[in-house]
């Protein structure tokens, strides 16, 4: 099963996680965040992690999941396909490189290019204003939730 975790604050990560579930079919699994478990975490064949990218870094909440998560985890999940998927403001690379240092640890296999959908927010109400995502990027997130899921079936993740 293919588990797509997320957050998001202004709409932007939750649409792209939509989309990311929508390609997934029958084999995806939305589970936002806050209520991400280890348990839930340990019965996924591979993750697409979907978060915003805030102040250079990964969102609070989406950290927090990993701290909860990660010892639990540790030793258990080794070789298990991941992806990511950033909404940022402007670069998205922070949240990035923070999600594949904290993976690194679990041992996760990317196995797909970044997504990252940069919304080019740089006034307060552009960065709290609801975020539409273009088209491009939902159709890529679809695609992503596709081919995630099509290789774990076929074993190939």
């Amino acid at each position: 099963m293919l588990t797509i975790v997320w957050h998001s604050r202004t709409g932007g990560a939750a649409a792209m996680a939509q989309a990311v579930a929508e390609g997934g079919g029958r084999e995806a699994r939305l589970i936002a965040a806050d209520d991400a478990t280890p348990e839930l975490l340990r019965g996924a064949g591979g993750y697409v992690f979907v978060a915003p990218e805030n102040l250079g870094s990964l969102s609070g909440a989406m950290k927090e999941m990993f701290d909860r998560c990660y010892y639990p985890l540790l030793g258990r999940v080794e070789g298990r396909a991941y992806a990511t998927v950033i909404a940022a403001g402007s670069d998205g690379h922070g949240a990035q490189a923070q999600i594949d240092r904290i993976v690194t640890g679990w041992r996760l296999r990317r196995v797909a290019d970044p997504i990252i959908v940069n919304f080019a927010a740089q006034t307060p109400e552009a960065i709290l204003a609801r975020k539409e995502v273009p088209q491009d990027a939902l159709t890529a997130c679809r695609e992503l939730g596709e081919a995630m899921a099509e290789g774990l079936r076929l074993g190939i993740f």
